[in-house]
């Protein structure tokens, strides 16, 4: 076990809280228990850490993240993550395997969500190669993999392949699961503080096709301006 890995699971375990752990774990209705240990907390410990234990090759940044994303508690892949995105230098082709193999074993929306937006998503904004597979995810029997498919185009703003968005959510508007639906509202809310028009156009376009809820989410933001005067 790398030194930083250590460190991290001992302090987690050293500010355990009884009380707020099963509260934690009961919030992200999940098996695996926590700490207890909450956002500011564990941000602080995980800058101690690294200033402690500073990660300094490709190869220790990656072993380090799969030991704390293999931990025994949800506060540990929360810190993989962490170490996961603050290394951007690392963030070359070589890191999709790694972030593909942490969506494959992520089981719910923190994490998720985390990946997709700002770890997958980043990457094929820098090498849109890695486009053709968001698409070959949309088809995938999970449905957290085809939730990213979605969810990795959350943060392009005007660098968004609106082909490609449009295409996956069309492909995945027939799905009944909540998730997918919440993405698909998700995604084009975030859109449309870029291009407000496009979402609208695009909704009323696939009426018939996005579910209510997805509908609902697209349209909050522009609806809440409305309201608003703006």
């Amino acid at each position: 076990m790398q030194p930083i890995t250590r460190y991290i699971k001992d302090e987690l375990k050293r500010h355990s809280d009884a009380i707020k752990a099963p509260q934690m774990q009961a919030y992200m209705k999940t098996e695996q228990p926590f700490y207890g240990v909450q956002s500011k907390l564990r941000k602080q410990i995980f800058r101690d850490a690294i200033k402690e234990y500073p990660i300094t090759s490709h190869e220790e940044w990656e072993k380090v993240i799969l030991e704390l994303w293999n931990g025994t508690h949800r506060e540990e892949m929360y810190q993989a993550l962490e170490i996961a995105e603050r290394y951007k230098k690392y963030h070359d082709e070589s890191a999709w395997a790694l972030f593909e193999t942490l969506l494959r074993s992520a089981s719910n929306w923190d994490t998720v969500d985390w990946l997709s937006s700002n770890l997958i998503g980043r990457l094929v904004e820098e090498y849109r190669h890695f486009e053709k597979q968001l698409w070959e995810w949309s088809d995938d029997e999970n449905f957290w993999v085809r939730r990213a498919s979605l969810l990795a185009h959350l943060k392009h703003k005007d660098k968004t392949n609106i082909k490609l968005l449009s295409q996956t959510i069309l492909k995945l508007a027939h799905e009944k699961e909540f998730f997918i639906r919440k993405a698909i509202g998700w995604v084009l809310r975030q859109y449309s503080y870029t291009d407000p028009n496009w979402v609208l156009q695009f909704v009323e376009r696939h009426d018939e096709k996005l579910s209510g809820l997805s509908k609902r989410e697209a349209l909050k933001a522009m609806n809440r301006k409305k309201k608003s005067g703006g």
